[in-house]
């Protein structure tokens, strides 16, 4: 059976509090997820002062004014990050972010995670695919917004660099807070896997868990999923986020997905073959018949249970001769 990483995104829904962000450290271990990520940036770094809301942003941050504006009251500094790195480290979930702008990837590089994701805004920035790409480490890219091309472009910038195909991951992703069912297009995983030759994984942005549980039985090997603890918080996330009791529900539906899903092989199984006697038939005498007889088909009927011959011999038992008699629903013997 494979395992699922699931990620849960807390991303910036701390709302520059990192108590905040520690509680949702605390949430995502509770809710048995693997990861849990956040997004590092510098405001002044991502973005200029000209570039505007998206207009999910606009609707869930109940304001006007420029992005950057935003963003810097969504930042978390160095020590922030250590205090949130830490905190992981002594619940045992593993920390993971997002860098944005190359002094964030410099502050994450310092903290030595296990994997580098690629957010979808940051896939068609050449110089960070290339700096990551680099690190040679796993690596995890949501594709968002993307046409196939741009995924191509990318995946050529990160493999050259020197990561290879086998340590990175293709996350389907609708770039829209919460995204529209309409719009998930989960297929999409399995288009990426033939075209790319790589692992795959959804990136939900989805109002439920519908549509995460059914990204595993798809094929996905990562799920992300944001993460909050109020959903009625203002933040530009936090409307598309699962609160802690929902995402620990998507986490157990996740796991008996897995554990439905087998290997494969059609075989019984244990207790299947133990219902056989109980639900399979047998063929039986139809009325008594005496020994010496010559077997017809009027003579035979099929019953439970599965203890005697089965019915696939019927062939060989129709003309055949008793060596005893048989009363009534007897199981016939050869």
């Amino acid at each position: 059976m494979s395992r699922t990483l699931i990620i849960a995104e807390a991303g910036v829904n701390h709302n520059g509090s990192v108590d905040t962000a520690c509680a949702l450290v605390d949430a995502a271990f509770e809710a048995a997820a693997d990861v849990v990520k956040f997004q590092t940036f510098r405001a002044d770094q991502l973005a200029t002062g000209a570039a505007p809301k998206a207009a999910y942003q606009e609707r869930q941050t109940r304001s006007g004014g420029a992005q950057r504006d935003m963003l810097a009251a969504l930042e978390l500094d160095a020590q922030a990050h250590a205090r949130i790195h830490k905190h992981c480290r002594t619940r045992g979930i593993e920390f993971l972010s997002t860098a944005f702008d190359d002094a964030s990837l410099d502050l994450l590089l310092a903290l030595d995670m296990a994997r580098y994701k690629i957010p979808s805004g940051e896939l068609t920035n050449l110089p960070m695919l290339r700096r990551l790409g680099a690190l040679g480490k796993p690596l995890i890219l949501s594709t968002g917004m993307a046409t196939l091309g741009d995924i191509e472009a990318a995946l050529q910038a990160v493999v050259a660099a020197g990561t290879t195909l086998a340590d990175i991951t293709v996350l389907q992703c609708t770039t829209d807070y919460p995204a529209a069912m309409d719009d998930v297009n989960l297929r999409a995983m399995q288009t990426i896997a033939t075209a790319f030759g790589v692992a795959v994984g959804f990136s939900d942005h989805t109002a439920g868990i519908e549509a995460s549980v059914a990204a595993v039985a798809l094929g996905a090997t990562v799920i992300e999923k944001h993460l909050t603890l109020d959903r009625t918080m203002t933040g530009p996330d936090h409307a598309a986020s699962l609160e802690p009791d929902a995402f620990t529900a998507m986490v157990a539906a996740i796991r008996n997905v897995e554990r439905a899903l087998g290997n494969g092989r059609k075989v019984p199984t244990v207790r299947e073959a133990a219902n056989r006697v109980a639900a399979r038939k047998s063929i039986v005498a139809a009325r008594p018949i005496p020994v010496g007889a010559v077997l017809g088909a009027a003579d035979l009927n099929v019953k439970r249970p599965g203890s005697g011959l089965s019915p696939m011999r019927w062939d060989e038992v129709v003309g055949s001769t008793t060596r005893r008699a048989y009363d009534t629903d007897d199981l016939i013997e050869l």
